[in-house]
């Protein structure tokens, strides 16, 4: 018996599809489904998380790609649970245990630690990680057993907040800059108790603007039928939203829509977003009273918006 391939037709859609990705289930194949289940042409997440992790994965389709490193550089906030004792290979619930030491901590001692790791810090990159090295992620070395010598970086962690906990497990509210890596984090702070600790369990709330209450399951996906699945989606500016906004009008958004610079009365400013009417033409940057073109839409995904409103 031959098996029958469904050929499913894909078809042009422009917005972001924030979506709380469930445990167990790797970044790109939670965007795979999402994407399967709204026949997108284009997409694309906008960070990783790591399988054991859960929580907000804002997805980008059509236009909004053009915006997706918009999220990966913003500001996230994250949920950790931390396992006091048990230090791992991997520094998360995946690895093997290779040490466990008594739990003696209180108040003051977490909170000690906590302030130590606020504000602009140096991590260490782990050797289970995505980063590269010669062209392989370094968790193709540490599954051979090879150390490859890493460099720290600095990251700013923005605030920690003492959640609760019972026994040895200490849950955590991180809000911190892209590159931190929560399980180093998880790991220092075990070490400045005295007693180790490894990351058992982790939850982004939030990416830059966004949050994950405004998140719907790939569960709660499926069972929508396809109309319903469509208004979920956020415009493609939904990323950009506390950026300012520039309004032009008439041939001055088609010069800028051509990759033209164009004179404005505002401050000098890194990041805004750029609009004809309630169209979005793209992002840009203002100097010296020039708006200077960054990321473009196309003609088209102009007039899907104009259509679309």
């Amino acid at each position: 018996m031959t098996e029958t391939k469904v050929r499913i037709q894909r078809r042009a859609l422009h917005g972001v599809l924030l979506l709380d990705k469930p445990l167990g289930l790797s970044s790109n194949d939670a965007l795979q489904k999402a994407k399967w289940l709204l026949r997108a042409e284009k997409a694309g997440h906008t960070g990783t998380l790591d399988p054991l992790a859960t929580g907000l994965l804002p997805l980008c389709f059509g236009a909004a790609t053009k915006f997706s490193q918009v999220s990966l550089d913003a500001d996230k906030t994250y949920h950790a649970t931390l396992k006091l004792g048990v230090k791992t290979t991997t520094g998360d619930a995946e690895g093997e245990v290779v040490q466990t030491r008594a739990v003696d901590v209180d108040a003051a001692k977490i909170m000690a630690a906590v302030q130590a790791f606020t504000g602009e810090i140096e991590q260490l990159p782990p050797m289970h990680s995505a980063l590269k090295h010669e062209g392989r992620a370094l968790y193709d070395y540490a599954r051979q057993g090879i150390t490859i010598e890493r460099e720290k970086r600095h990251v700013t962690i923005h605030s920690i907040t003492v959640l609760g906990g019972e026994g040895d497990e200490l849950r955590l509210a991180v809000r911190c800059s892209k590159g931190t890596y929560v399980r180093t984090l998880a790991e220092d702070i075990g070490e400045m108790l005295g007693c180790g600790a490894h990351l058992s369990a982790l939850r982004r709330t939030a990416s830059g603007p966004v949050r994950v209450e405004d998140a719907v399951t790939l569960d709660a996906l499926a069972a929508m039928n396809e109309v319903e699945r469509e208004a979920l989606l956020h415009p493609p500016d939904s990323l950009l939203a506390d950026w300012p906004r520039v309004e032009l009008a008439g041939d001055e958004a088609a010069r800028f829509l051509n990759g033209l610079r164009r004179r404005v009365q505002a401050s000098d400013c890194e990041h805004v977003r750029v609009y004809e009417s309630s169209a979005l033409l793209g992002s840009a940057s203002i100097k010296a009273g020039e708006l200077i073109p960054g990321r473009l839409l196309s003609p088209q995904e102009v007039e899907f918006q104009k259509v679309a409103s």
